[in-house]
């Protein structure tokens, strides 16, 4: 054969999107290793990309800090999500839509178990990082709240349901990623969260309105929701809701 002809090139990795996910992956193994050897203020970007075996300006393609790659993947699940929401059927019941994109939240945590374990690890020590998971999380339920906002816009108490059921879903899906994680991601988390959803919608059913005047608007009262993060049992904040629902209907 000739010299002139050239071996055929090789594909690169990073150029298919299960390509990428493998390089971001890696990225982010390699830096959690990292902060677990030498503590999270002490790694540089330049160690990470070393350690991944990528070099600098492919870090910052993927990331645009140390901080973002302990967090992978969570723009492009919330523009997912909210794509999923928008297409979902409009005749849907609208809890049963929230949690298959509770369950779309949670493939993201279990198609990366090693990532997801070590960032668990990594986020109990670090108050920073604490602070920046819970921003996202709260992210999925501000968008979980605006779908059933819209589902249920010309109903009196929508803004109450909406606020509470997105709460309480999201509550279910942290319940079930923090078992799961303490399994050491042997736990069947799909499943589980299947049935978590399926009590909270037995919990709010009945609850959503059915064309009565708003009890709000009667008393000349006002409503305020708010939401938090728990460490919280799914069954006891469910129990929570519940108990607030029947208080605002008395």
């Amino acid at each position: 054969m000739s010299e002139a002809v050239a071996a055929a090139p090789k594909s690169r990795t990073g150029r298919t999107p299960h390509g990428r996910r493998k390089v971001r992956s890696a990225i982010a193994v390699a830096a959690l290793e990292l902060f677990a050897e030498q503590g999270f203020e002490a790694t540089t970007v330049d160690q990470i990309a070393e350690s991944a075996g990528v070099g600098r300006r492919t870090f910052f393609r993927y990331f645009r800090s140390k901080e973002d790659v302990v967090f992978p993947g969570h723009d492009e699940r919330l523009a997912e999500v909210v794509e999923l929401l928008e297409s979902s059927d409009a005749a849907a019941d609208p809890l049963l839509v929230l949690g298959e994109a509770a369950e779309f939240v949670l493939g993201m945590y279990l198609e990366e178990p090693e990532v997801s374990l070590k960032r668990s690890e990594l986020t109990r020590q670090v108050s920073s990082l604490r602070d920046k998971e819970i921003a996202s999380i709260d992210r999925y339920q501000r968008v979980f709240a605006r779908y059933l906002r819209a589902r249920f816009a010309d109903q009196p108490d929508a803004e109450l349901h909406a606020a509470v059921a997105a709460a309480a879903v999201v509550a279910a899906h942290n319940h079930v990623l923090r078992q799961w994680l303490r399994s050491g991601g042997e736990l069947d988390a799909r499943a589980t969260l299947r049935h978590a959803t399926d009590q909270v919608a037995e919990a709010l059913a009945g609850q959503w309105p059915t064309g009565q005047a708003d009890r709000s608007e009667q008393d000349g009262q006002e409503v305020v929701v708010a939401a938090v993060r728990t460490s919280a049992s799914s069954a006891v904040v469910l129990k929570q809701i519940q108990e607030a629902l029947r208080d605002i209907e008395r």
